[in-house]
């Protein structure tokens, strides 16, 4: 889903968490899920102005789950051990932070660089 304005914002929200439903989740689980591809399209929005958020369902081990993968063009993390740290903000954002997104999730990649773009993979698996 490409993201390029707010109610692209909105919009990845909700489908995630339509997904997020039919997999199983519970609505805890859900909502966190939805709170993940908000922060996430927000970042992308908000430091490279547009890219695109997916989401499906995984299977593995016996284990169902999903995952959501968000990446851009855009200038790319300096340094992603500080921008994992629980007080980075920058700008004066106040939304969760990669931080935040890694506690809601079971994994956190980041794949960044200057000016090669972003690219951060979560999993989340059914309790």
């Amino acid at each position: 889903m490409d993201i390029i304005n707010d109610d692209d914002v909105i919009a990845a929200r909700q489908a995630c968490r339509v997904l997020a439903a039919e997999i199983g989740f519970l609505y805890t689980d859900q909502a966190m899920v939805a709170a993940v591809i908000t922060e996430l399209a927000r970042n992308i929005l908000d430091y490279a102005g547009r890219g695109e958020v997916l989401f499906h369902s995984i299977e593995a081990d016996g284990r169902r789950g999903m995952v959501v993968i968000a990446r851009d063009q855009g200038p790319g993390i300096a340094n992603i051990k500080t921008a994992m740290q629980a007080s980075y903000r920058v700008a004066g954002g106040l939304g969760l932070g990669l931080k935040g997104v890694q506690g809601l999730m079971d994994s956190l990649d980041i794949i960044s660089g200057p000016a090669s773009g972003t690219t951060v993979t979560a999993r989340k698996w059914l309790s």
